[in-house]
């Protein structure tokens, strides 16, 4: 039998495929790829016919049948095609049969296959049907059958150990798309709630939010309870995230109390009165916790060059302050590498209280500060010299609270605060002094009047300053970010880091210690 890779005709009434046809394209690729000249004389094996078909004539001219194309022999070959119909039978058994003697085939037909497989390697096709090297334009490629698909993805799944497909992983992968996670935080001045839902490594898209200043630590300081007024107030608020929260399918949620029930003697009984009005189950959180907890909630703003930072927030009825040394290698968790904390019981309201909020001269202003100081003096903290490079920018302050954005919105002259053009804004320390001047100069109406702080801040925010202020002067730095999120995204960020929504899912290989890697900055 003749080799169908050798580029020469078949023999009369032989049993053998046919060339792709009369193009001469096809047929220079043909000889190219044997080796051998077009117009070569066919080889001639014994068994078959004594006439030979002359070189440079076409089967259909010879035999009187018309030419097969090439590709459907091929395909024939792979059980793709009926076979094809049957010209002098008799002859072509004979053919085969002298042409392999007991069944052993000729030399050519194995260095034709090693041919064919060398070719489909060539092409990337190592044991599928040979295709045509280029696929005719506009031609779709065809759909496979049910059948051979269920068949295929039997075979992967075989291969793969009975592990579940790519399509399972991606599925796997992407499963916590439509979770939604609540964070509800009720501080001293503030409740707030944030729904969100996670994307990116490491961030999340929020769904919903809600925000009202309810001054639950409203004489706090004085009487040490909560007022009834002040308790009324949070709980209408409360109201309100508990329709909010019964509306969605949310997967994961967690409500925290901070200062004001931490402090207030009847701290307990208010929670209480809330789980049997709105059904809402705050917990009241440690000072340590709330510290970790804002840190977590910042820790996209902490530059890879940083490697000391000085983070606070400034409450209502508390000021938490970490100090966070990164040196060389950073942890998945910024809140790991704190090594300093403290919680300082002074905030922006119990500060005004004590030395009045609406008229406050520059020598007032100086007494906040130096109490501020008192308390700070306390401290035990290292410097942070030793980490810090002459020259270089990797120490910074990172302040999350309401003063910080409030000085920020001054700042940009904004005509109504914006979140998007504040968070993560730097402030030079010359900017922030001046701002705290700027404020200082106005009187309670002039603060009033700002829509960055409104009637509502207006007897806050120069309290704020007074503890930002006596930080600056603990830890000068040329610079400060800031931060428009706090304890809200901490707790979102520690829960759907806890349940590995930014997980990268690879799939395990049989014999390979194949293994989860974490994609998210926790």
């Amino acid at each position: 039998m003749m080799d169908p890779d050798s580029g020469a005709k078949p023999p009369e009434g032989g049993a053998s495929a046919a060339a792709r046809g009369e193009e001469r394209s096809s047929r220079r690729r043909k000889a190219k790829r044997s080796g051998k000249r077009r117009d070569a004389a066919p080889v001639i094996h014994s068994g078959q016919a004594a006439s030979a078909v002359p070189a440079g004539r076409s089967q259909t001219q010879e035999t009187g049948q018309p030419a097969r194309k090439r590709k459907r022999r091929r395909a024939r070959s792979a059980g793709n095609s009926p076979p094809a119909p049957a010209v002098d039978a008799a002859a072509g058994a004979g053919n085969r049969a002298q042409a392999r003697p007991n069944g052993e085939s000729p030399p050519s037909a194995g260095k034709s296959r090693n041919r064919r497989k060398k070719n489909r390697g060539g092409r990337g096709l190592q044991g599928r049907p040979l295709a045509p090297a280029k696929t005719p334009p506009n031609v779709a490629k065809a759909p496979v059958a049910p059948a051979a698909a269920s068949a295929s993805a039997g075979d992967a799944r075989n291969r793969s150990g009975g592990e579940a497909s790519a399509s399972d992983t991606r599925a796997e992968k992407h499963a916590y798309v439509n979770d939604l996670y609540a964070a509800l935080d009720l501080g001293t001045n503030n409740c707030r709630l944030l729904i969100a839902q996670p994307t990116r490594p490491g961030q999340f898209r929020v769904v919903d939010a809600f925000s009202r200043i309810v001054r639950l630590g409203e004489g706090l300081g004085m009487s040490r309870s909560l007022s009834p007024d002040a308790m009324d107030r949070a709980v209408d608020a409360l109201r309100i995230c508990a329709a909010k929260l019964s509306n969605r399918p949310i997967r994961r949620m967690r409500l925290i109390a901070t200062e004001a029930c931490r402090a207030a003697e009847n701290g307990e009984e208010f929670l209480d009165r809330v789980t049997a009005e709105t059904g809402l189950k705050l917990e009241i959180i440690d000072r340590e916790t709330e510290a970790r907890l804002a840190v977590s909630g910042c820790s996209s703003l902490v530059g890879r060059e940083a490697r000391s930072v000085v983070l606070f927030d400034i409450g209502g009825g508390s000021s938490e302050i970490a100090v966070i040394r990164i040196g060389d290698s950073r942890s998945s968790r910024l809140a790991n590498h704190i090594t300093h904390w403290t919680s300082l019981p002074v905030g922006v309201v119990t500060l005004s209280e004590r030395h009045g909020g609406r008229d406050v001269t520059p020598e007032v202003f100086a007494g906040m500060v130096a109490e501020v100081e008192g308390m700070l003096a306390n401290f035990d903290c290292p410097p942070l010299g030793p980490l810090r490079r002459p020259g270089a920018e990797d120490f910074h302050l990172i302040g999350t609270s309401g003063t910080v954005t409030t000085l920020a919105g001054v700042h940009l002259d904004l005509p109504r605060y914006d979140r998007r053009k504040v968070d993560g804004l730097w402030l030079t320390d010359a900017e922030v002094s001046a701002m705290q001047a700027k404020l200082l100069s106005w009187d309670f109406a002039g603060r009033a009047a700002n829509p960055c702080i409104g009637p509502d801040r207006a007897d806050l925010v120069l309290a704020g300053c007074a503890i930002l202020e006596a930080i600056r002067r603990r830890w000068p730095s040329p610079r400060m970010r800031v931060a428009d999120r706090g304890l809200r995204e901490g707790l979102l960020t520690d829960m759907m880091a806890d349940d590995g929504v930014w997980r990268r899912v690879r799939q395990r290989r049989p014999g390979t210690g194949g293994h989860d890697e974490a994609g998210a900055r926790r």
